[in-house]
Formats: structure tokens, C-alpha cells, sequence
């Protein structure tokens, strides 16, 4: 294992762990990328995926939140979700002012044989992501702690099929009613390499990780029960198991299902220690149905952002009253930071959490 520097604040840890904390951490899902100016000056000149794949400038981006602010509990490595298609073998564009798009997706469940890799040598393919985990630990000098994350199998597999954005998943959702068993076999092919991109990442010095099950809401909570859950539950399971079985120490792991309120018992029973959650759940509802079994994550709706500062303010502080700022809570919002945000608008937001979760534990320790 590489040597790193020693981490200087362990906030966003013991938050995930449960552990006591003097206030909530902070970290934002997307929070190193198009709503900064810096970032985009680097996307004028580069390609999105060379961004991804130079692992030198995936470095420099994501740090560059780090660096603007100075508040943040964590930085994320700057990568995207759809390298784990792009690793079995699709193309994967990202077209300005659209997002992703597959030129050519799978279309019928021949195409897992045919146009999918069937081995994938994840420490080849994904390499790069490895190197600039790597790098950008070292670049933070323990300034704080670094997470990685991959998408979840339904959530990619949705994109594969769908070959983008999509308003009601037609095409995806056509596999599994028409074709439930070939969908599995998919799900379960995406799920391996996930597992074991999950490990290397934590190998390479993450010190966290989280799942994004972007598309779960779009599953009912039957559907969800057979295609999604069984296989986020694998990668918590067997990423602790073999992390366990090499004697590598085991990191905090999130799972992030935006839309599937109705799975949140579930979500807290299937070996991840933190639940990420959207703005469409009532804090005092997430906290009776966990039971403190779990640190739960976010749920701020990131277009409050594009508000005034005295609604910013207002509602963080709303939020961290409902949710705690000592223990098992972690602030964030309830999906990625859009690109159309002031960056003042961040500060703004970040200086409130400390502010206000400061005050807020002084109190209750008082």
C-alpha cells in the first residue's frame, strides 16, 4: 500500500461511522465541475473524458473546491459513473449542454455476448482512475479525506440501454419486463466489475465510497426489491469481505438511491454505514424508519441554491436542526450541485453550515 500523508480532519469519517462529531461535516455530489469557473476554463481546452482520463488534471479539478473554499469535509475524485461502460467496451460521448450519450447502445440481450467485453481487466481498463486517486491523496496533503465512487448497476445499466438521459426509461425498463433473466445477468456483469473498482479505488487511497443509484426512484418498490437491491447489497457485503480477507482497512460506504423513499429500511440493513438522501424525504421520517442504524447523508434540493442568501441560510439551518449536527448526519444536498450555481451562492451555504452546526452543538452541550 502507498504511504500518505496524515489526515488532519477525520470529521466526515466518524460522521459516517456514526462516531461523535463537533459539528455535521459538508461535502456536495458534484461539487468539483461546471458551476466553477476554473473547472470550465479546463473543459475549454480539454475533453471531458480526457479531463477523466489524465489523471494529472482529474488532480487539479478535484482540488479545485478544495482550494475556492477551504470549508469542505471531503473532496471527491473527479471521474464520472460511465467509466464502467466505457471499460466493457461502449463508447461513451459527453456533448456539451446534453450530458452522456451512447452512439450506439445495447439494444437487444444478444448484445451482452456480442458487443460486451466478457473479461474485464479492471486494473487495465480503469487504470487511470487508480492513478489519479493516487495522486490527488497526495496532492491533499490530509487536508481532508478523499472519496471515491461508482455508479449502481441499474443506474448504469438504465444508461447502456436508454444510450442517455432519459424521461421515463422505456427502453431500459423493456429489458426487464420482456427479458427478466437476460437483465440480471447484465446487472450481475456491472455488479462484479463495480466490486472490484471499489476495491482498487480504496487500494489506490480512497477513504470512502459511495454508490449512486441515480435512476432507483424510477422503479417501483417490487421492481427495485428484484433489480436493484440485490445487487447494491453485493457491493457492500463482498467489498468488506475481501477487503477484510487482504487485511486492508475497511472505509465508510454510501449508498445514494435518489427517488426510492419507500427502500430506506432496507437501504440501512444491507452493510452500508452512511444513507444519501434527496430532498423528497422528510428528515423526521428518514430518522424513524433508520433508527439510527446508519448515518443519513444530505437532502437539501440543490436549486436552493439559486435562491437568495437569507433563504440559503434558512434552510440550512432548517436542516441541521432536523437532522443534528453532532452525530450520525453528514450535510449535502439531495443530488449533484447544477451548473447554473453562483459559486457565492456555495460559500454562502458552507459558511452557514459551520456557523450554524457550531452553534448548534454548543448548545446542546451546554
Amino acid at each position: 500500500m502507498t504511504e500518505f500523508p496524515p489526515l488532519k480532519n477525520d470529521l466526515i469519517l466518524r460522521a459516517a461511522l456514526g462516531k461523535k462529531t463537533e459539528r455535521a461535516p459538508v461535502w456536495f455530489m458534484r461539487q468539483a465541475g461546471r458551476y466553477l469557473p476554473e473547472f470550465r476554463k479546463e473543459r475549454e481546452k480539454h475533453d471531458f473524458f480526457t479531463l477523466c482520463r489524465t489523471p494529472k488534471l482529474a488532480t487539479l479539478i478535484t482540488l479545485q473546491p478544495i482550494d475556492r473554499y477551504d470549508l469542505l469535509d471531503a473532496a471527491i475524485i473527479f471521474s464520472d459513473i460511465l467509466v464502467i461502460p466505457q471499460a466493457l467496451g461502449l463508447e461513451v460521448e459527453m456533448l456539451s449542454g446534453k450530458g452522456p450519450h451512447f452512439p450506439n447502445p445495447l439494444k437487444v440481450p444478444q448484445d451482452i455476448d456480442t458487443r460486451l467485453r466478457k473479461h474485464v481487466n479492471v486494473y487495465e481498463e480503469l487504470k487511470y482512475v487508480f492513478e489519479a486517486i493516487t495522486m490527488t491523496r497526495k496532492a491533499l496533503n490530509g487536508r481532508v479525506p478523499l472519496i471515491g465512487f461508482i455508479g449502481a448497476p441499474w443506474t448504469l445499466m438504465a444508461y447502456m440501454i436508454e444510450g442517455g438521459g432519459s424521461n421515463n426509461l422505456s427502453k431500459a425498463k423493456t429489458w426487464l419486463f420482456s427479458y427478466p433473466e437476460e437483465s440480471k445477468r447484465l446487472l450481475q456483469k456491472i455488479t462484479d466489475i463495480g466490486i472490484e473498482f471499489l476495491i482498487g479505488q480504496i487500494k489506490s487511497g480512497a477513504q470512502m465510497v459511495q454508490v449512486f443509484e441515480s435512476w432507483g426512484g424510477e422503479l417501483s418498490p417490487y421492481d427495485f426489491n428484484i433489480f436493484s437491491l440485490p445487487y447494491i447489497t453485493q457491493i457492500a457485503e463482498k467489498v468488506k469481505t475481501q477487503l477484510k480477507q487482504e487485511n486492508i482497512e475497511p472505509v465508510p460506504m454510501v449508498i445514494f438511491c435518489k427517488g426510492s423513499w419507500y427502500a430506506l429500511e432496507s437501504l440501512s440493513n444491507i452493510g452500508y454505514d452512511t444513507i444519501s438522501l434527496d430532498w423528497t424525504i422528510d428528515p423526521a421520517y428518514a430518522k424513524a424508519i433508520t433508527k439510527g442504524r446508519v448515518t443519513l447523508q444530505g437532502n437539501m434540493d440543490p436549486n436552493v441554491l439559486h435562491g437568495t442568501h437569507e433563504e440559503i441560510r434558512s434552510t440550512v439551518r432548517r436542516m441541521l436542526e432536523n437532522f443534528g449536527t453532532g452525530e450520525k448526519y453528514i450535510v449535502n444536498l439531495g443530488h449533484g450541485i447544477t451548473p447554473t450555481t453562483d459559486p457565492e451562492n456555495v460559500k454562502v451555504f458552507l459558511e452557514t453550515v459551520h456557523k450554524v452546526g457550531l452553534e448548534l452543538n454548543n448548545n446542546i452541550i451546554n
